[in-house]
Protein backbone atom coordinates (compact mmCIF):
# COMPACT_ATOMS: atom_id res chain seq x y z
CA UNK A 1 0.00 0.00 0.00
CA UNK A 2 1.28 3.14 -0.75
CA UNK A 3 2.42 6.15 2.21
CA UNK A 4 -0.36 8.70 2.16
CA UNK A 5 2.52 11.73 2.94
CA UNK A 6 1.12 14.18 0.02
CA UNK A 7 -1.35 17.53 0.37
CA UNK A 8 -3.36 18.73 -2.31
CA UNK A 9 -5.09 21.90 -2.94
CA UNK A 10 -7.80 22.48 -5.20
CA UNK A 11 -10.80 25.24 -5.62
CA UNK A 12 -12.76 26.43 -7.86
CA UNK A 13 -14.86 23.55 -9.00
CA UNK A 14 -18.55 25.63 -9.69
CA UNK A 15 -20.75 22.56 -9.29
CA UNK A 16 -23.88 23.50 -9.87
CA UNK A 17 -23.63 26.21 -12.82
CA UNK A 18 -24.87 26.75 -15.38
CA UNK A 19 -25.03 25.10 -18.00
CA UNK A 20 -25.98 22.34 -15.44
CA UNK A 21 -24.95 19.47 -18.14
CA UNK A 22 -21.58 20.68 -18.05
CA UNK A 23 -21.79 20.81 -14.09
CA UNK A 24 -22.37 16.81 -14.03
CA UNK A 25 -19.43 16.23 -16.76
CA UNK A 26 -17.08 18.44 -14.94
CA UNK A 27 -18.16 16.67 -11.07
CA UNK A 28 -17.69 13.30 -12.92
CA UNK A 29 -14.09 14.26 -13.95
CA UNK A 30 -13.44 15.71 -10.48
CA UNK A 31 -14.57 12.42 -8.91
CA UNK A 32 -12.07 10.88 -11.18
CA UNK A 33 -9.17 12.79 -9.48
CA UNK A 34 -10.27 12.24 -5.93
CA UNK A 35 -10.15 8.65 -6.82
CA UNK A 36 -6.61 9.01 -8.13
CA UNK A 37 -5.41 10.76 -5.28
CA UNK A 38 -7.15 9.02 -1.97
CA UNK A 39 -3.85 6.13 -2.15
CA UNK A 40 -1.38 9.22 -1.80
CA UNK A 41 -3.29 11.85 0.17
CA UNK A 42 -2.62 12.90 4.20
CA UNK A 43 -5.10 15.89 3.41
CA UNK A 44 -7.28 17.54 0.98
CA UNK A 45 -7.79 21.43 1.11
CA UNK A 46 -10.42 22.81 -0.81
CA UNK A 47 -10.04 26.28 -1.01
CA UNK A 48 -13.65 28.04 -2.04
CA UNK A 49 -16.03 28.01 -4.69
CA UNK A 50 -16.58 24.34 -5.02
CA UNK A 51 -20.31 24.67 -5.21
CA UNK A 52 -21.58 27.62 -7.62
CA UNK A 53 -24.13 27.98 -4.47
CA UNK A 54 -24.49 26.48 -1.37
CA UNK A 55 -26.99 27.24 1.62
CA UNK A 56 -27.35 24.82 4.47
CA UNK A 57 -31.15 25.25 5.84
CA UNK A 58 -31.76 23.34 9.30
CA UNK A 59 -32.73 20.07 7.25
CA UNK A 60 -32.46 21.14 4.07
CA UNK A 61 -28.92 21.28 1.51
CA UNK A 62 -29.11 21.90 -2.30
CA UNK A 63 -29.66 19.19 -4.39
CA UNK A 64 -27.08 17.52 -6.58
CA UNK A 65 -23.61 16.72 -6.28
CA UNK A 66 -23.89 13.06 -5.03
CA UNK A 67 -21.33 11.36 -6.74
CA UNK A 68 -18.32 14.18 -5.32
CA UNK A 69 -19.99 13.99 -1.81
CA UNK A 70 -19.99 10.30 -2.10
CA UNK A 71 -16.56 10.40 -3.24
CA UNK A 72 -15.64 12.69 -0.60
CA UNK A 73 -17.41 10.60 2.14
CA UNK A 74 -15.04 7.78 0.88
CA UNK A 75 -11.96 10.17 1.81
CA UNK A 76 -13.24 10.67 5.06
CA UNK A 77 -13.41 7.11 6.00
CA UNK A 78 -10.20 6.26 4.88
CA UNK A 79 -8.95 8.50 7.35
CA UNK A 80 -7.90 11.55 4.85
CA UNK A 81 -8.17 15.27 6.24
CA UNK A 82 -10.42 17.57 4.91
CA UNK A 83 -10.46 21.37 4.89
CA UNK A 84 -13.11 23.49 3.01
CA UNK A 85 -12.65 27.06 2.65
CA UNK A 86 -15.86 29.39 2.36
CA UNK A 87 -15.31 31.10 -1.17
CA UNK A 88 -17.65 33.83 -2.71
CA UNK A 89 -20.24 31.54 -4.09
CA UNK A 90 -20.65 28.74 -1.16
CA UNK A 91 -19.65 31.39 1.68
CA UNK A 92 -22.90 30.24 3.34
CA UNK A 93 -21.06 26.47 4.74
CA UNK A 94 -22.14 26.15 8.57
CA UNK A 95 -22.16 22.89 10.29
CA UNK A 96 -23.08 19.72 7.49
CA UNK A 97 -20.26 19.02 5.94
CA UNK A 98 -18.16 18.92 9.38
CA UNK A 99 -21.05 16.91 10.05
CA UNK A 100 -20.89 14.46 7.71
CA UNK A 101 -17.36 14.46 6.87
CA UNK A 102 -16.19 15.35 9.48
CA UNK A 103 -14.14 18.31 7.99
CA UNK A 104 -12.57 21.16 8.86
CA UNK A 105 -14.41 24.69 7.52
CA UNK A 106 -12.45 27.97 7.12
CA UNK A 107 -13.86 31.46 7.12
CA UNK A 108 -10.99 33.48 5.87
CA UNK A 109 -7.46 32.45 5.67
CA UNK A 110 -5.55 29.75 7.18
CA UNK A 111 -1.90 29.80 8.43
CA UNK A 112 0.13 26.49 8.12
CA UNK A 113 3.39 24.72 9.47
CA UNK A 114 4.01 21.96 6.95
CA UNK A 115 7.20 20.55 7.03
CA UNK A 116 8.97 23.32 8.52
CA UNK A 117 7.62 25.07 6.07
CA UNK A 118 4.79 28.38 6.30
CA UNK A 119 1.65 28.46 4.41
CA UNK A 120 -1.04 31.29 3.96
CA UNK A 121 -3.72 29.87 2.55
CA UNK A 122 -7.01 32.11 0.90
CA UNK A 123 -9.56 31.57 -1.24
CA UNK A 124 -8.66 35.19 -2.36
CA UNK A 125 -12.18 37.07 -2.73
CA UNK A 126 -12.17 40.41 -1.51
CA UNK A 127 -8.40 40.70 -0.75
CA UNK A 128 -6.16 43.24 -2.43
CA UNK A 129 -7.19 46.94 -4.02
CA UNK A 130 -10.28 47.65 -5.67
CA UNK A 131 -13.37 45.90 -5.87
CA UNK A 132 -14.88 48.01 -3.13
CA UNK A 133 -18.96 46.97 -4.56
CA UNK A 134 -17.84 43.57 -3.58
CA UNK A 135 -16.07 44.11 -0.21
CA UNK A 136 -19.40 45.93 1.40
CA UNK A 137 -21.68 42.97 -0.14
CA UNK A 138 -19.23 40.21 1.34
CA UNK A 139 -20.16 42.19 4.78
CA UNK A 140 -23.40 41.91 4.53
CA UNK A 141 -23.77 38.37 2.93
CA UNK A 142 -21.83 37.31 5.66
CA UNK A 143 -23.67 38.87 8.24
CA UNK A 144 -25.99 36.67 10.82
CA UNK A 145 -29.18 38.67 9.97
CA UNK A 146 -28.73 37.94 6.17
CA UNK A 147 -28.30 34.39 6.45
CA UNK A 148 -31.15 34.51 8.71
CA UNK A 149 -33.28 36.25 6.74
CA UNK A 150 -32.46 33.69 3.38
CA UNK A 151 -33.31 31.13 6.07
CA UNK A 152 -36.85 32.42 5.96
CA UNK A 153 -37.49 31.55 2.19
CA UNK A 154 -38.55 28.32 1.25
CA UNK A 155 -36.18 26.39 0.11
CA UNK A 156 -37.49 26.17 -3.94
CA UNK A 157 -37.81 30.09 -3.78
CA UNK A 158 -34.46 30.33 -2.10
CA UNK A 159 -31.92 28.42 -4.13
CA UNK A 160 -34.03 28.99 -7.43
CA UNK A 161 -32.98 32.95 -6.97
CA UNK A 162 -29.37 31.76 -6.71
CA UNK A 163 -29.60 29.42 -9.79
CA UNK A 164 -30.76 31.43 -12.05
CA UNK A 165 -28.53 34.14 -10.65
CA UNK A 166 -26.15 31.81 -11.35
CA UNK A 167 -26.76 31.56 -15.53
CA UNK A 168 -25.04 35.15 -15.36
CA UNK A 169 -22.10 34.64 -13.54
CA UNK A 170 -18.53 34.55 -15.49
CA UNK A 171 -18.30 30.42 -14.99
CA UNK A 172 -21.59 30.40 -17.06
CA UNK A 173 -19.72 31.36 -20.41
CA UNK A 174 -17.12 29.12 -19.53
CA UNK A 175 -14.65 31.65 -21.41
CA UNK A 176 -10.64 31.52 -20.15
CA UNK A 177 -9.21 34.17 -18.42
CA UNK A 178 -5.39 35.59 -18.93
CA UNK A 179 -2.81 36.70 -16.60
CA UNK A 180 -2.67 40.14 -16.47
CA UNK A 181 1.32 40.00 -15.55
CA UNK A 182 2.71 40.34 -11.76
CA UNK A 183 2.13 44.07 -11.77
CA UNK A 184 -1.28 43.89 -12.49
CA UNK A 185 -2.04 40.72 -10.66
CA UNK A 186 -4.41 41.75 -7.53
CA UNK A 187 -3.77 38.46 -5.41
CA UNK A 188 -0.17 38.92 -6.48
CA UNK A 189 0.00 42.48 -5.23
CA UNK A 190 -1.75 41.75 -2.01
CA UNK A 191 0.75 39.19 -1.54
CA UNK A 192 3.69 41.13 -1.29
CA UNK A 193 2.12 43.94 1.17
CA UNK A 194 1.38 41.04 3.64
CA UNK A 195 5.18 39.60 2.82
CA UNK A 196 6.46 43.62 3.89
CA UNK A 197 4.68 42.48 7.80
CA UNK A 198 5.17 38.65 7.84
CA UNK A 199 7.26 36.13 5.71
CA UNK A 200 5.49 33.10 4.32
CA UNK A 201 7.34 30.06 2.07
CA UNK A 202 4.31 29.49 0.23
CA UNK A 203 0.94 31.11 -0.38
CA UNK A 204 -1.81 29.40 -1.76
CA UNK A 205 -5.28 31.31 -3.59
CA UNK A 206 -8.39 29.86 -5.16
CA UNK A 207 -10.44 32.62 -6.90
CA UNK A 208 -8.68 33.98 -9.73
CA UNK A 209 -9.74 32.00 -12.58
CA UNK A 210 -6.02 31.77 -13.93
CA UNK A 211 -3.46 28.90 -12.78
CA UNK A 212 -0.15 30.64 -11.95
CA UNK A 213 2.85 29.64 -10.02
CA UNK A 214 5.68 32.00 -9.34
CA UNK A 215 8.19 33.30 -7.12
CA UNK A 216 8.37 36.99 -5.51
CA UNK A 217 11.67 38.09 -2.90
CA UNK A 218 13.69 35.38 -4.04
CA UNK A 219 11.62 33.03 -1.43
CA UNK A 220 8.42 33.15 -1.39
CA UNK A 221 6.09 30.61 -3.84
CA UNK A 222 2.94 32.18 -4.74
CA UNK A 223 0.56 29.48 -6.43
CA UNK A 224 -3.58 30.21 -7.30
CA UNK A 225 -4.73 27.28 -8.21
CA UNK A 226 -7.19 27.89 -11.16
CA UNK A 227 -10.42 26.55 -11.88
CA UNK A 228 -11.95 23.13 -12.87
CA UNK A 229 -14.03 24.59 -16.31
CA UNK A 230 -11.18 24.94 -18.50
CA UNK A 231 -7.93 24.37 -16.79
CA UNK A 232 -8.41 21.37 -13.97
CA UNK A 233 -5.41 22.39 -11.92
CA UNK A 234 -4.49 21.72 -8.56
CA UNK A 235 -1.73 21.86 -6.21
CA UNK A 236 0.49 19.32 -4.22
CA UNK A 237 2.79 19.42 -1.29
CA UNK A 238 5.03 16.41 -1.00
CA UNK A 239 7.14 17.62 2.08
CA UNK A 240 10.01 18.84 0.05
CA UNK A 241 8.20 20.87 -2.54
CA UNK A 242 4.85 22.65 -4.18
CA UNK A 243 3.97 21.96 -7.78
CA UNK A 244 1.23 23.07 -9.42
CA UNK A 245 -0.13 20.29 -12.21
CA UNK A 246 -3.16 19.60 -14.21
CA UNK A 247 -5.40 16.49 -14.66
CA UNK A 248 -5.62 15.18 -17.91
Amino acid sequence: MQTRNKIYFASDFHLGAYPLEKSVEREKVIVQWLDAIKHDANELYLVGDIFDFWFEYATVVPKGYIRFLGKLAELADLGIKLTFFKGNHDMWMFGYLKKELNARIIDNELILNLDGKSFYIHHGDGLGPGDEKYKFLKKIFRSSLCQWLFARLHPNLGIGIATRWSKHSRVSSNAPENFLGEDNEWLIQYSKEVLKAQHYDYMIYGHRHVPYDILVNNSTQIVNLGEWINHRTYAVWDGDKLSLQQWS
